[in-house]
Formats: structure tokens, C-alpha cells, sequence
């Protein structure tokens, strides 16, 4: 029998995986992550209420449960990227981070390394094709992940195991609900990945501070009011500007001046309508599931976490790559956050892998 360990997080896509690889003949070891704010940062997290069902799950289906203590690592590494790339002006994506850097990561080289397998409660799933797996969308598109693990290594990759990839969310809550497992009726989690109630702005804001700023109207060039900082902006923004007479979307920022620029409605010859983006730092999980020798290549794309996916152009040139939208212009587009490249195949839908999204001159 292989060895298999569990990422357990109380929450009810967990517990269903847990029943599932039982349902299998495979009882898994059990960790619960811990990388929650210390009690003194004055955030609130739902960590004792997380442990509470983890231990309640472990003794149902007689598994060993270890509590694993992340929290150092994670403050150091994806909160110390969320601050970087705000004070830069960019938008982060935290849960990409996260997925790569701890929960594929640092866990492997604490405890993950002893096993062959390393389950999750993502939706994704694993496709055939081509003689090799890769990282395949899941069933339900509105809560499919793959974009939240297209910057996983092929090693991290390699030994993974998505136990709900081929289930409805419905389903996930039926199956919870029929068994009466503890975290049934529990609400998904909100907020940045594991961190409870914990909130962005303040977050943010407890690093970086308030530094007052004027939101100016990108068309005319009036000041329309004030701000405390454009890191707690990001492009595509509506709500929380705090003017009249809108809608209004932040479209562009001065990062030197700390202007925020705004525009009323959606305007295409506005800065945040474009029609191709650069992708720095392109990731592929498993390679390139079609010719190594490309150089153009028509693809899915999601822009940010949505169940809807775009059509687009890849093209690559000396180690460049760029993309190309077909539904141009495309409004929202936030430097800094992720576009994921998928692919069909008769296998399934590929997800190739992301890079980061930066404007052109």
C-alpha cells in the first residue's frame, strides 16, 4: 500500500477527500497546517475551531493527525511577497503563493518528503495524455483551483492526488451532509488563504501604514478626493474608492506621486482596456503538451480566479512570451496577478501553467 499523507484543514472539501481516499482502502496521515497570525498580532482566526474537527475527522476514520506549525514561513514568504508587490504598485495573488511555497513547499521539506503521495481538497484533477500527467481542470468550473496551482513545480505536481476533481461542490456538501461530518453545514473560508478572518486592507495597512494621496479623474485630470495609500488599490477596482456619482474603476496608478487615477464607466481608450499583456516569469508545471517548437500557439486563458475562460494567443520570442486576447479590449487587467494558459485536449482540459501580468509600453 502507498503512503499517502492528507493536508486537512477542517473545512468541509478536506474531509470529503478524506473519506474518499478511505472509501479507496487508503488511510491517510493527517496534518493541519498552521500558519495563522500569532494571538498578540490582533487578527481573529478559526485555527482552534480548524484542529477541533481535524482531531474529530481523525478519530472517525482512525487516522494519525499532526499539527504542523507553518506560521513562521508563511509570514516570511508569501506575506512578505503580498507587501512587496503591493508597495511596487502591483496586485498579488497570496493563494498561488501560498500553494507553491507551503503547502507544496516548505511542507514537503518537513514532513511531505516521507511520502509517496500528497492529497489535497483542491478542485483539479489529473489527466492522461500524451504518454504523461498533468494538472487538469476540475469538474465544477466555478470551483475549479487549478489557478491557484499553476505555479506548482512538476515535482510538487508529481506527487499530488485531488481526490474531489471529478465532483460538483453540491456533491461535496451532499456526501458531507449524508455522512454527518463534522464540517458539513461549515462555510467555505474567505480572506487570504488559510488566515481566517483576518483582512486584506488590514493587513496591508499594518505593514505599509497610511500615506495620504489624491484620486484623480484620468480623463480631466481633476482631483476627486483623497486616498490612504495606492497599495490599498488595485486596477479594475470598483467599490471602496469612496466617490460620488460613479460607477468609478481605478485604472491606472502613480506610484512615485502615489496618485490613484480613476475612470467613470468604461471607457476603451482608458489605460486598464488592453488588448495583449507580457507574461514575465512564464511557468509551465509539466512542460508543453503540444510542439516544443512553437512559437505561436492559440489557448484558453483565465485572467484572474473566475469560472469563465478567454481565448487568446501565446507567443513566444527568445525566452518572451505575450498574449494576445481575442475579446480585445479587455478591461480589469491587474499587473502583478496571474494569467493561467489551459489547453484542450481529448484527454481533458490542460492547465499548462501562469505568468505575471505586465502592461506593454
Amino acid at each position: 500500500m502507498t503512503s499517502t499523507a492528507l493536508l486537512l484543514s477542517g473545512g468541509v472539501d478536506s474531509a470529503v477527500a478524506l473519506h474518499l481516499l478511505k472509501e479507496q482502502g487508503i488511510t491517510p496521515d493527517l496534518y493541519y497546517i498552521n500558519i495563522g497570525p500569532d494571538p498578540d498580532q490582533g487578527y481573529s482566526c478559526s485555527k482552534e475551531e480548524d484542529t477541533q474537527i481535524c482531531r474529530m475527522l481523525a478519530k472517525r476514520y482512525g487516522a494519525n493527525l499532526e499539527i504542523v506549525d507553518l506560521h513562521k514561513e508563511y509570514w516570511e514568504n508569501v506575506v512578505g511577497y503580498i507587501i512587496t508587490q503591493v508597495k511596487r504598485g502591483l496586485t498579488p495573488n497570496p493563494d498561488v503563493m501560498c500553494n507553491r511555497l507551503i503547502k507544496f513547499g516548505c511542507f514537503e521539506d518537513l514532513a511531505g518528503s516521507a511520502y509517496e503521495h500528497i492529497a489535497t481538497g483542491h478542485y483539479a484533477s489529473r489527466i492522461h495524455y500524451n504518454g504523461q500527467d498533468w494538472l487538469g481542470a476540475a469538474k465544477d468550473p466555478v470551483k475549479d483551483q487549478t489557478d491557484f496551482l499553476a505555479q506548482i513545480t512538476h515535482t510538487q505536481f508529481a506527487k499530488s492526488v485531488f481526490p474531489l476533481g471529478h465532483l460538483m461542490k453540491s456533491e461535496v456538501r451532499t456526501i458531507a451532509q449524508g455522512l454527518h461530518l463534522p464540517p458539513a453545514s461549515r462555510r467555505d473560508s474567505q480572506g487570504i488563504c488559510f488566515l481566517g478572518n483576518l483582512q486584506y486592507k488590514d493587513l496591508v495597512g499594518d505593514f505599509l501604514g497610511k500615506q495620504p494621496g489624491q484620486i484623480v479623474d484620468y480623463t480631466t485630470g481633476k482631483i476627486l478626493g483623497t486616498h490612504e495609500g495606492h497599495w490599498f488599490h488595485t486596477i479594475g477596482q470598483r467599490k471602496g474608492l469612496g466617490l460620488s456619482g460613479g460607477p468609478w474603476y481605478c485604472v491606472q496608478k502613480d506610484i512615485d506621486a502615489n496618485i490613484v487615477y480613476v475612470s467613470k464607466g468604461r471607457d476603451e481608450s482608458v489605460h486598464h482596456f488592453v488588448h495583449e499583456v507580457q507574461l514575465n516569469g512564464f511557468h509551465t508545471i509539466a512542460g508543453i503538451p503540444w510542439d516544443e517548437e512553437w512559437t505561436t500557439r492559440r489557448i484558453l486563458y483565465k485572467p484572474r480566479h473566475t469560472p469563465e475562460f478567454g481565448t487568446a494567443t501565446l507567443y513566444k520570442n527568445d525566452g518572451q512570451y505575450k498574449l494576445h486576447f481575442d475579446e480585445t479590449p479587455v478591461d480589469g487587467i491587474a499587473p502583478g496577478q496571474f494569467a493561467v494558459i489551459y489547453t484542450d485536449t481529448p484527454s481533458g482540459r490542460i492547465c499548462v501553467g501562469s505568468g505575471e501580468m505586465a502592461l506593454l509600453p
